[in-house]
């Protein structure tokens, strides 16, 4: 078993990606496949790999999809990359989950939102506590995203009272509040980049103390997405700056033209380099030919993965 210690230091550096889930035609989960997925990918150099989370549907799973994902999971990757298995939805669902993917050997879990309701910052920091108090011998991230964000303070009485919290996500972007977490809380947690299509972001957080990064693209272009992590890590701007002109910034065109694209975008992606996990499940729905299209001539400038 990862110690919680040992997950903040796997995760405070490299690269970091979270798999698109396999489905079949007819959305069913597809366990042979989603292992062969992860077999190509885990030699690319990831540092760990997040299953059923945001990217992976983690929302549209069902409890019986999320043991075979977080099983098929770890059992593929056992000894090439630490698995992190996403946990979200009301407390006590998160606890099951949580508690389940520690029963499954993950090494660590990624706290997704609670979905839905606002709550307080009190209500928020109790809920992370409460999944944290449940799996204490599991490494445990909280994804600050949506309407499950925390500040500073909560950050702060969380830190001291939840000993395998070791890690903060900030999906928000948020300037102010990111320096604020970073510079209060120092090395108490390992910092992660996690807004959509993060390698935009990187160079920016990068300057806040936030190095580490999580890349979906690295679904289909894992070559790519390690070639630019690098030269995020090297200060190598040309090359950044030419991927994002080439790339991103026209791959960003596509993905905003509907709400929830960043997940159809990745699966899309990984049919077009012969990956394919099968359709979105609704509410998600798939890219149109044209977009289809247009997202093929952008990767086949890549060059082969």
């Amino acid at each position: 078993m990862t110690s919680p210690q040992e997950l903040k230091a796997i995760v405070s550096e490299g690269l970091l990606s979270f798999p698109v889930t396999d489905f079949d035609a007819k959305g069913d989960f597809r366990a042979d496949t989603y292992a062969e997925r992860l077999e190509w990918l885990a030699p690319y150099g990831a540092t760990a790999l997040f299953a059923a989370g945001g990217t992976g549907e983690f929302f549209s799973l069902t409890k019986s999809d999320y043991t075979n994902v977080i099983r098929t999971a770890t059992e593929t990757c056992k000894g090439k990359v630490p698995i992190l298995a996403g946990a979200g939805g009301p407390t006590r669902v998160a606890i099951e989950y949580a508690q389940e993917a520690a029963r499954l050997g993950a090494s660590g879990v990624l706290l997704m939102p609670h979905y839905l309701t606002e709550a307080s910052q009190e209500g928020i920091a109790a809920h992370v506590e409460q999944v944290c108090n449940a799996v204490k011998n599991v490494g445990v991230i909280v994804y600050n995203r949506a309407n499950s964000k925390l500040n500073a303070d909560m950050l702060e009485r969380l830190a001291d009272r939840c000993a395998n919290l070791i890690g903060f996500k900030d999906g928000v972007g948020e300037i102010e509040a990111m320096v604020t977490i970073r510079r209060r809380l120092g090395d108490r947690f390992s910092y992660l980049g996690g807004l959509p299509t993060a390698e935009v972001y990187a160079a920016a957080y990068k300057a806040l103390g936030v190095p580490v990064y999580s890349s979906a693209v690295f679904n289909f272009i894992p070559k790519t997405a390690m070639a630019f992590y690098r030269a995020i890590a090297a200060d190598d701007h040309a090359t950044t700056s030419r991927l994002i002109d080439e790339f991103f910034l026209p791959y960003l065109a596509i993905r905003n033209r509907r709400a929830g694209y960043a997940v159809s975008i990745v699966k899309a992606g990984a049919k077009l380099v012969g990956r394919d996990a099968g359709p979105v499940r609704a509410p998600l729905t798939d890219l149109t030919d044209e977009e289809f299209t247009q997202l093929d001539a952008l990767i086949r400038k890549l060059g082969p993965q």
